[in-house]
């Protein structure tokens, strides 16, 4: 236990989740895999074990914990090796309703946010667009304002919980005119007329769905908007330092998760009449791996710390995400060449866990974009505030 931010009460957690998991979640992980959605059941348990609810206000049915229980979860669901699970639960906790806490009204948070924490209700974040993808100022969706409704019409793409979720919380802008600064955040039940989704088959990440969604003249409520207009821009930015830590901490995760796998199979595996962790080439291989891996994973701890103490930790979140996933794609490369043949078949787990790893450098903005607004923060001295 790393007492420097773990507590007694976090390993406790720690050690309940990781049995809820094996005996709830991975029985039926295979199939998942396989069918592309994950069944309603598991939401509900997430949801009653209160492990939606960890990072949220009391009031509406959560615990209101400290941001480490959270780091937790995120480690934990990565090392049941299903990438896509993983997002589907992750993106529905800490994408959709983060701004559904911080933007939405009383109203919104008893009709959204308290049935998200009980497990009742699932989100998704609707902000890439076909034509946009990282440049989110230069989003098309529109919300036009009519009356005491708003007429939503665009698209959005590559979006996690995109096809079963039952709401959606989306970017449009309502001031075209005012480019970045004329975007509205705005929640979408997903019955509503006009709202259409598309599977998308993907690469990694087999048990979520990933879907491209469509806008056709759909009217909601005025009262639909969360925050004030033309102010979403500021708060998706915001709440970016905390989806790029996540996603470095699912790096380093994941990476702990092969090295770990990859020590277990050197030590049973033989060749040229001995175990193949007595080579010293694969042993200074594993050795690289795993002071790379905890060097991310004790920057990550750091900034994470810094979050939950209420710091603006931007430049450090990007650059988590940027190391941690580059340093969690090569460990994946480098375990399953350990593996030999064996790393290339689907039975065992790298094969997964390869194809899901590739996903860290390209979602939640790409390594391309983070190390344009790292220059912009180091080199330009470019200061980005919190919304207030």
């Amino acid at each position: 236990m790393n007492s420097m931010y773990f507590t007694e009460e976090h390993e406790l957690f720690r050690q309940s989740l990781k049995e809820f998991l094996k005996k709830e979640v991975v029985p039926h992980i295979e199939k998942w895999e396989k069918s592309g959605d994950i069944d309603r059941f598991i939401w509900k348990k997430f949801g009653e074990m209160g492990y939606f609810g960890i990072a949220y206000p009391e009031e509406y049915g959560g615990m209101d914990l400290d941001l480490f229980y959270t780091v937790i979860l995120l480690e934990e669901l990565q090392k049941i090796n299903s990438g896509g699970f993983a997002a589907a639960i992750w993106a529905h906790v800490y994408l959709a309703m983060t701004h559904l806490n911080k933007e939405g009204d009383h109203r919104i948070k008893e009709a959204y946010l308290a049935p998200s924490i009980s497990g009742d209700k699932i989100g998704c974040l609707a902000i890439t667009e076909p034509f946009g993808g990282s440049d989110v100022a230069g989003m098309r969706t529109t919300a036009v304002k009519d009356g005491d409704q708003y007429v939503i019409n665009g698209s959005k793409t590559f979006i996690t919980n995109g096809v079963y979720s039952d709401y959606l919380v989306v970017a449009a802008k309502t001031s075209p005119e005012l480019g970045n600064k004329g975007i509205s955040i705005f929640v979408i039940d997903r019955d509503t007329p006009g709202v259409s989704a598309t599977k998308l088959d993907k690469l990694g990440w087999r048990a979520s769905d990933t879907g491209e969604i469509a806008f056709d003249n759909v009217r909601i409520p005025a009262e639909n908007l969360m925050g004030d207009e033309n102010q979403g821009f500021g708060y998706i930015m915001q709440h970016f330092a905390l989806e790029r830590l996540i996603m470095g901490i699912n790096a380093h995760a994941r990476a702990e998760f092969a090295i770990d796998y990859v020590i277990q199979y050197m030590s049973e595996r033989e060749a040229f009449g001995k175990t193949i962790n007595k080579f010293q080439a694969l042993r200074h291989s594993v050795a690289e791996m795993a002071s790379e891996m905890e060097m991310c994973k004790e920057f990550n701890y750091s900034i994470a710390k810094r979050l939950d103490q209420g710091q603006y930790v931007v430049k450090e979140a990007s650059m988590s995400k940027l190391l941690s996933t580059k340093m969690a794609d090569k460990v994946a490369y480098d375990c399953l060449q350990l593996l030999g043949g064996y790393g290339y078949m689907e039975e065992y787990p790298l094969a997964r866990l390869f194809r899901d790893s590739r996903l860290g450098p390209i979602g939640g903005g790409t390594s391309e974009i983070l190390k344009e607004i790292i220059a912009k923060m180091i080199i330009d001295k470019k200061e980005y505030k919190p919304t207030t």
